[in-house]
């Protein structure tokens, strides 16, 4: 297309017996935020990926400023002025956040043979300002910052040398409402200088917020391309999953409330960061919500609770008075914990789906010290079939599923593990829509069957949807509790929140 920024003509890529993409055509206007969504393993990241030099299409071929572009490395593609923020972590954690920035760029901050370090923290610190991560100092290891603060040095990474192409692969789900807000204005200050922003997110409100114009893509192949003016949720959900999707998004039952026997009880948990003074007790079949704003201890919470890190005051105690001091403890207690950071803190990504999903269940397979591979076949077999993972194998490595698929392994291996106390910290993070609704139906029915459930979450449409009651945390303390009711709305909860 004549003046466009970038252009891929009948790109295909497979992966073995996968078809990733299938004769794709995909344009990038100046001044465009194009956002490109689809179910998980639609092929979104893999397009993007072979537009930033990560991998190589099988076929086809691709233009930027209507020149012959194939970029063979990341680098040659920044050279090419096109950069992205990878879905996965981007930044190397031993190194500090400057060198971050300007990996694989040190040779323009040699003097005498030597990297000047002032001279790298310097440009790194004004990269930062560029745009607005004042807070984040150059010269800390990486591995010191939480994983917003990473994110954000990945954007300042990503547009150090003012790219005409910008990728944005799945980041607003690792960040705040402020974090979000620096990257809008990254991406609207990019559409008013006429370059080219390409976007991928699972919220499609965001999506009609954010983009001028939208691609669908399903199974590898492009279902559509809608203006501005065409934009319309239900649209994009029946492209995305060639149907429309029927059934209930959320629950649909207001009960009365939760009558089963306590199972957990927090009494003045406090912890080392943010947690402060929080009590509550949870019920046998209760799905009970967590909401905050960011940084109010709802994440730190889930950690308490699960042991991963140490309750400093207070206790966190089981029916049976079981104290939850460490995670092992609460495995064999028959808790569960889904962790917001997915891929470095709940799951093994060079494993298999196998060994990832049998992995809490290894002790109650074990016979005499010995596990047959039989059992852990079946067991790994079971959790595919209902939670209906998308993979070529049992063996296949977690680390080529696609977002969706990895978050089923996640959950497959507490309920195979027979959990009846599950603690889920942003468990729809990342995941489409199709992905979410059968994550919710999957809530409801454990909740049916007697399961408790914790549910973190940062989405007050999730929370209001799923949960018995929530309870809301500001500044590390509960300040509103809220039962379930039809009438109950976000600007309810949002007062308790602010």
């Amino acid at each position: 297309m004549p003046n466009a920024l970038l252009s891929v003509h009948k790109i295909n890529k497979t992966f073995g017996p996968t078809v990733a993409l299938r004769d794709v055509d995909f344009t990038l206007m100046p001044g465009e935020v194009h956002g490109l969504v689809g179910e998980n393993g639609s092929g979104k990241s893999t397009l993007t990926s072979i537009i930033a030099g990560i991998q190589k299409a099988d076929s086809g071929e691709m233009f930027k400023d209507g020149k012959p572009y194939a970029p063979a490395s990341v680098v040659e593609a920044q050279k090419k002025a096109v950069a992205m923020i990878v879905q996965e972590m981007g930044t190397a954690p031993e190194i500090t956040v400057a060198e971050n920035i300007f990996l694989g760029k040190e040779p323009a901050f040699r003097k005498n043979g030597f990297v000047s370090k002032k001279e790298l923290n310097k440009a790194a610190a004004a990269a930062l300002a560029k745009i607005g991560a004042h807070d984040i100092p150059p010269a800390a290891p990486t591995f010191t910052l939480n994983l917003e603060q990473r994110k954000i040095v990945e954007l300042a990474k990503a547009i150090v040398d003012d790219p005409d192409v910008l990728i944005v692969d799945e980041t607003t789900t690792a960040l705040s409402h402020d974090g979000r807000e620096l990257l809008f204005s990254v991406i609207e200050d990019m559409r008013k200088r006429k370059k080219g922003v390409i976007f991928i997110s699972h919220d499609l409100e965001e999506l009609l917020s954010v983009c001028t114009i939208i691609t669908v893509l399903r199974d590898g192949n492009i279902i559509g391309t809608l203006t501005k003016d065409q934009f319309d949720e239900d649209t994009i959900k029946t492209m995305m999953v060639g149907r429309e999707l029927t059934g209930h998004y959320y629950r649909a039952d207001y009960d009365g409330g939760v009558t089963g026997e306590v199972v957990l009880r927090a009494k003045n948990v406090t912890g080392a960061d943010l947690v402060e003074d929080v009590s509550f007790e949870l019920h046998e079949g209760e799905i009970l919500g967590f909401g905050g704003l960011a940084g109010g201890g709802i994440h730190e919470l889930g950690r308490l609770l699960f042991g991963i890190d140490k309750v400093i005051y207070g206790s966190v105690e089981l029916a049976d008075g079981t104290k939850i001091t460490d995670a092992n403890t609460a495995v064999r207690s028959g808790m569960g914990y889904v962790s917001k950071n997915r891929d470095e803190e709940a799951i093994m990504l060079q494993a298999s789906i196998r060994n990832n999903a049998v992995l809490p269940s290894l002790s109650r397979l074990a016979r005499r010290g010995m596990i047959a591979p039989r059992k852990e076949k079946t067991l790994a077999q079971e959790i595919i079939d209902e939670l209906r993972v998308k993979c070529q194998s049992m063996e296949q490595k977690v680390c080529f599923l696609s977002g969706g698929n990895k978050q089923k392994v996640v959950f497959g291996k507490w309920i195979g593990n027979g959990a009846k106390i599950l603690i889920l910290d942003c468990p729809t993070r990342g995941v489409d829509v199709g992905v979410k609704q059968a994550m919710y139906q999957l809530m409801y029915e454990l909740r049916c069957r007697g399961n408790a459930i914790i549910l973190i979450s940062e989405e007050l449409p999730e929370l209001i949807g799923m949960s018995d009651r929530i309870i809301i945390l500001k500044n590390g303390k509960i300040s509103g509790e809220f039962k379930r009711s039809p009438e109950l709305s976000e600007q309810d909860i949002i007062r308790a929140m602010i």
